[in-house]
């Protein structure tokens, strides 16, 4: 196993239709979104969720944050959940989520405060969104009235195309004695992707990985900063009106440009790229490999 010591900057993108990729709770399960500006948001905890379910579902990996039940159906706590490890340095060795995103926990004898070394901002729609209400009806009745189905309601978006911007910090592993792997930040990567194409339920349905960039830099102490916000989705039509990814081109020569001015601290850059996807520098379509030909980049998941 190789513990991390370079530290790498994450830009993933996904997109959603016809589905509700992060509900608020407090409102009515509303999708997030900025009252100002239209844009839809969603929170870094439903990103780490997604990679958690994946890791622990399809690749064997231990989780501590998950849910989980005893044998009389009734949800573990985070005290129940500890009694599985003998202490920290068990939970730490165990559960790749706390490696990569800390925990805290406040038990005698096991308390805890980390701070993972990967930490996400907010996802944003990189396009103002509409948010729809649907209503509709089930066969089933419900309560004490048999003669008749009863109603169903949600919220969702008919479009949004989501950015996610991450670090992974070499500094927060190490000064924390977290034994951040490689291929722990790989797992990641691919709970991400392939994570997302498994988000099957009824509101999460619909959902599509479009791009996964990690920039891994050779200087120490250095990352470009903001990758989200050198990208746009250009598009003919009214921003609401976006149904499709095929619906415009993601303009990528602000990105592109940044990298080629930090070439000499950047290691190498790994990718995945959806097909339907259609990148753009200056307007004009290209592969990424192109846009990026110069620097050691390589194709993930493979």
């Amino acid at each position: 196993m190789t513990i991390v010591k370079n530290r790498s900057e994450i830009l993933f993108l996904y997109d959603i239709t016809d589905a509700n990729p992060n509900g608020d709770p407090v409102d009515e399960n509303k999708p997030r979104v900025d009252e100002e500006t239209g844009v839809n948001i969603v929170t870094d905890v439903r990103l780490k969720r997604t990679i958690r379910d994946y890791l622990y579902d399809y690749k064997n990996q231990d989780v501590f944050i998950l849910e989980l039940r005893d044998g009389n159906g009734n949800l573990k706590s985070k005290e129940d959940r500890l009694k599985d490890f003998k202490d920290n340095e068990d939970l730490l060795k165990k559960c790749i989520d706390v490696r990569l995103f800390g925990a805290t926990t406040a038990v005698k004898g096991k308390t805890m405060t980390l701070t993972g070394p990967v930490q996400f901002k907010y996802g944003r729609s990189l396009h103002r969104v509409d948010m729809t209400y649907v209503k509709g009806t089930t066969v089933m009745p419900s309560g004490q009235d048999k003669k008749q189905g009863t109603f169903t309601e949600r919220y969702i978006l008919p479009y949004s195309l989501i950015a996610f911007y991450g670090i992974v910090n070499e500094n927060a592993a190490t000064r924390q004695k977290i034994e951040l792997t490689e291929e722990d930040v790989l797992l990641m990567l691919e709970g991400m992707w392939n994570g997302t194409k498994n988000l099957m339920s009824t509101s999460k349905t619909g959902q599509m990985p479009r791009l996964l960039l990690q920039v891994v830099f050779k200087e120490e102490n250095f990352h470009i900063g903001e990758l989200d916000k050198r990208i746009k989705f250009i598009t003919d039509k009214n921003e609401e009106e976006i149904r499709d990814i095929q619906d415009g081109k993601l303009e990528i020569s602000e990105l592109v440009e940044a990298l080629k001015i930090y070439k000499e601290s950047v290691e190498t850059v790994n990718f995945k790229v959806d097909e339907r996807l259609i990148l753009a520098v200056d307007g004009k379509a290209t592969s990424l490999k192109d846009a990026l030909s110069g620097f050691d980049i390589q194709e993930l998941l493979s």
